[in-house]
């Protein structure tokens, strides 16, 4: 294990508070790309730049673009957040789709410094009962059973089918049938 692992700091994923409620804020504020104007490993950032910049600022105004040519350097990207964190990136030698990806993955992003997860769920108001999951309220018979299983293959609902509504219509004439035919006996042994 190298040392930079433990320097990470540990803490709980979570969301910018209140994100979300009414409506998503980008926490991504301003992007600053300072590429070369002739150097060969700024060739996809400049092509993202010609090609893709403006459909990238229409779909994102509330994203300020800054472009900063500079000699003779890698390209770089360097990304401000709401919070106040400035992310860099290296962008040397990168295609215009990956240039393209990463630019979408910090518009996405929080902006928080990187951190390991202790677990993947996290609550200021623990439950007692334990964290609910689509197991919690099954059926334990199927802890026992042995699949295929014909009645478990059963769809939870389907509609009924024509054919199954003839069998109930046929049934449920054949027990008025049988019951008219005991009121009519016990009439008859009444009368007698």
């Amino acid at each position: 294990m190298s040392n930079r692992s433990r320097l990470v700091p540990i803490d709980f994923p979570r969301v910018p508070l209140k994100n979300g409620v009414s409506r998503v804020i980008c926490q991504l504020k301003r992007i600053t790309i300072k590429f070369c104007k002739s150097s060969g490993a700024s060739y996809g950032v400049r092509s993202f730049i010609e090609h893709d910049l403006l459909d990238y600022s229409r779909k994102n105004p509330e994203v300020a673009i800054y472009l900063k040519p500079r000699r003779h350097h890698s390209p770089v990207v360097v990304s401000e957040y709401l919070n106040g964190e400035k992310h860099y990136m290296n962008y040397h030698n990168f295609t215009r789709d990956n240039v393209d990806k990463w630019m979408n993955f910090h518009r996405t992003s929080v902006g928080w410094p990187k951190k390991k997860w202790r677990k993947l769920h996290y609550t200021r108001t623990p439950s007692v009962q334990g964290v609910w999951s689509p197991f919690t309220n099954m059926d334990p018979r199927l802890n026992i059973t042995k699949f295929p299983d014909k009645y478990l293959g059963i769809p939870l609902h389907s509609p009924e089918t024509a054919t199954e509504k003839l069998r109930e219509m046929f049934e449920k004439q054949k027990l008025n049938e049988e019951n008219e035919e005991k009121v009519g006996k016990v009439k008859i042994e009444v009368q007698s």
